[in-house]
């Protein structure tokens, strides 16, 4: 060997530490593990327990196989060079690990073993963790044995992951499944809006119903339909027109690509009722609704075909009530007059103090009569089941 190729292998064999990963070529496989040439002056030596803390047996390796260990011993008691392929590959998973949390990736694994703390997810050769904290659709409030029970339910199932801390030291990967699905839908969201349009209409599927409006899954990612958009008429919870699961076709109202947002609407793909007040009403009209709303200033009116009156205090009785909540209720069907009709703003004024007494009293006695012979009706039938009933028992 000339002067050079000394110096070379002088300088690697000082350069070689403990914890340095390298790659060596296997030169003897026994029942002890296996004997490595890493290119230093010693051959390296892998021990049968770092092959089996992989699973593994040195029957899977061959002679001449180029493979990664890492550096543990520089000279053990006997003198050897102690190698490790299991922490060579480790060195190399936290390596990844890193890579993902840096990136912000998602990354898919299976869950192996669950228990109260949450979820067991093996990535390469290290062992992940999901805390229950992070993994979705576990309702807060559960037991123990309950909550077990439940993450218990995803062991062997693929599961979408975010890394959330990589501590190599304490030897901690921890996992989100929470943030995986949110940065998921908010992936998928901002393909959603690239794709969608401003007055398109598109099919989607009820997802959630809150007090202000309705979310609706269009394909991965919510928009919602503000409860003012629900209908025409006055909805007070959504509830009352939908249900989670249903399928329904919706009017894109508003795309805002910077706050993510996507603005849906049901109303718009009805027609306008207000479109036909002007050939339903006339101010002086007598008309009957259905009290929908009672507030301080007066009471919301339901009409037909769908739309919302509005009864002031002012016009409810003279004088004019303190508190319209004492006098009227929500239900309460009332008679009326129109005394204000301004379509293109949507309003439509009532009046129940220029009702007469004797228009009341018609009214009220049209009701009356039109209630008993209902009842009648109802009696008359009820009288021919039962001798329906007789006749059949004779």
């Amino acid at each position: 060997m000339d002067f050079a190729a000394l110096l070379d292998a002088s300088l690697a064999e000082e350069e070689a530490d403990r914890g340095d990963i390298v790659t060596g070529t296997v030169l003897v496989v026994d029942n002890h593990g296996l004997i490595v040439d890493v290119g230093l002056k010693r051959d390296g030596i892998v021990p049968r327990k770092d092959l089996e803390r992989m699973g593994v047996e040195a029957s899977q390796f061959t002679v001449g196989q180029e493979i990664d260990v890492m550096i543990v011993r520089t000279e053990d008691e006997d003198g050897n060079l102690v190698l490790s392929v299991s922490q060579a590959q480790q060195s190399t998973d936290w390596k990844a690990a890193e890579e993902l949390m840096n990136n912000d990736e998602i990354w898919e694994g299976v869950v192996t073993d669950a228990n109260r703390g949450g979820l067991i997810v093996p990535f390469g050769n290290l062992r992940g963790f999901v805390p229950a904290s992070h993994v979705l659709d576990l309702p807060r409030g559960l037991n123990e044995d309950d909550r077990k029970a439940r993450m218990a339910r995803l062991i062997g199932q693929t599961v979408k992951l975010k890394v959330i801390e990589v501590n190599r030291k304490r030897r901690r990967l921890v996992f989100s499944q929470r943030d995986a699905q949110r940065e998921d839908r908010e992936a998928r969201k901002e393909r959603l809006l690239d794709q969608l349009q401003e007055g398109q209409s598109v099919e989607g599927t009820v997802s959630g119903l809150r007090d202000f409006g309705a979310f609706v899954d269009l394909g991965g990612a919510d928009g919602l339909i503000h409860i003012s958009e629900l209908a025409w008429h006055r909805v007070n919870h959504p509830r009352e027109l939908l249900k989670v699961g249903d399928k329904v076709k919706v009017y894109i109202l508003r795309l805002d690509a910077e706050g993510k947002r996507i603005g849906l609407s049901l109303k718009r793909l009805q027609e306008n009722p207000w479109a036909l007040v002007d050939e339903m009403y006339h101010v002086g009209q007598l008309v009957e609704g259905t009290v929908s709303r009672v507030a301080q200033f007066g009471a919301f009116i339901s009409l037909e075909p769908g739309i919302e009156a509005l009864l002031h205090t002012s016009q409810i009785s003279d004088p004019a009530p303190e508190d319209p909540t004492l006098v009227l209720r929500e239900g309460q069907k009332l008679l009326m007059r129109v005394i204000s009709i301004e379509s293109e703003k949507q309003r439509l004024g009532l009046s129940l103090k220029e009702v007469s007494a004797e228009e009341r009293e018609r009214w009220e006695s049209a009701a009356a009569e039109a209630a008993a012979q209902a009842g009648g009706s109802e009696n008359d039938d009820l009288a021919v089941e039962s001798t329906s009933r007789a006749e059949s028992a004779e």
